[in-house]
């Protein structure tokens, strides 16, 4: 595992970084909100190619692996960018391994369409709270034991939720089934951990751009004559917040590294990942709106919105404690009888 980035990546990190920061400014997230989606930034982006870069140049993708994708990944989080960046390079991976023909395939990662996964199966022909669900034109879902691919038509309107994330349900009528049985499990784990591992990523970067904020704000703001900062519980609350997001960047690094490379344990990573970053990001956030006081909980400060979008995260695979159960059940099998 190499924790520097590659000359590769830093150049793509170089131009992403003044992308977002001139693209997604505090006023266009706001703008997008209740939906969480800005159709224009996403035109933008998929111009730079980003969206379908972690797919073979065969297909029209960048040849990239998921390092480079997740470079763009944590500057997306950084700024809080309101489109389905990772939702749709993680569906378009899932597409080609699934041998999705390839014309198909190019028309959609050379185009403005969005696609999506359904991080849980489908019930009653329909896949549920599909996140980018209420944009997407295209999902993939497991369907009971297949994996399938349907075009979809607009939803009639995305269910409101405070974390500004478009999910919607979605028919699945007229689907295209891609992969059956065991090899249809085997990709939809796949691309779930995948996913999981960006969103990891995504998280660790809105955990220490939050954390910065409350640093900036306590640097500024002063009380009994002196800053806010100077004070050791202020002092200490960050540099515990800090801690934990140096911690959850690195497991972050070494799910994606684990996945490019294949290792066995990847799909437990990347769950571990996600669940520990999105907790780690979740602190970070509550400690920069105490010490930002009553203005933390104001609409006008951004650190709310940091706060919002990564417990929206969390969520969206499911509770914080039945994805810990499905850890556990991988890693050690399920717990068979009752307690005695």
């Amino acid at each position: 595992m190499q924790l520097a980035l590659t000359p590769d990546e830093r150049a793509v990190q170089d131009v992403f970084v003044a992308f977002f920061t001139n693209e997604s400014p505090p006023e266009i997230v706001r703008a997008a909100e209740p939906l969480g989606f800005d159709a224009e930034l996403w035109a933008k982006l998929a111009a730079t190619g980003a969206p379908s870069m972690a797919l073979p140049e065969s297909v029209g993708g960048g040849g990239a692996d998921l390092a480079a994708l997740a470079v763009v990944v944590e500057e997306a989080g950084r700024t809080l960018a309101p489109v389905p960046l990772i939702e749709h390079a993680i569906a378009l991976r899932l597409a080609h391994a699934a041998d999705l023909d390839a014309t198909t395939l190019a028309a959609i990662a050379s185009s403005n369409r969005i696609a999506a996964i359904a991080l849980r199966p489908a019930v009653g022909g329909t896949a549920g709270l599909v996140p980018a669900g209420a944009v997407a034109d295209v999902i993939l879902v497991l369907d009971g034991t297949d994996l399938v691919l349907a075009e979809v038509p607009a939803p009639a309107h995305a269910p409101a939720n405070t974390a500004a994330a478009p999910l919607a349900d979605r028919p699945l009528g007229g689907a295209k089934v891609l992969a059956t049985g065991a090899k249809a499990a085997r990709l939809i784990a796949r691309a779930r951990a995948e996913w999981f591992a960006l969103t990891a990523t995504e998280a660790a970067a809105m955990g220490r751009q939050v954390l910065q904020l409350g640093v900036d704000y306590v640097m500024e703001r002063t009380q009994f004559g002196v800053p806010v900062g100077s004070f050791q519980a202020v002092q200490h609350g960050l540099a515990d917040a800090s801690v934990r997001i140096e911690g959850a960047t690195l497991l972050a690094q070494r799910a994606v590294w684990a996945l490019d490379a294949d290792r066995p344990e990847a799909n437990e990573l990347a769950a571990m990942a996600h669940l520990f970053c999105c907790d780690a990001a979740q602190q970070a956030a509550a400690a920069s709106m105490q010490f930002h006081g009553g203005y933390g909980y104001a609409e006008e400060y951004d650190v709310q919105l940091y706060y919002r979008r990564v417990k929206g995260r969390m969520l969206l695979p499911g509770s914080p404690g039945s994805q810990y159960q499905a850890l556990a059940d991988d890693l050690l099998g399920p717990v068979s009888g009752g307690a005695s």
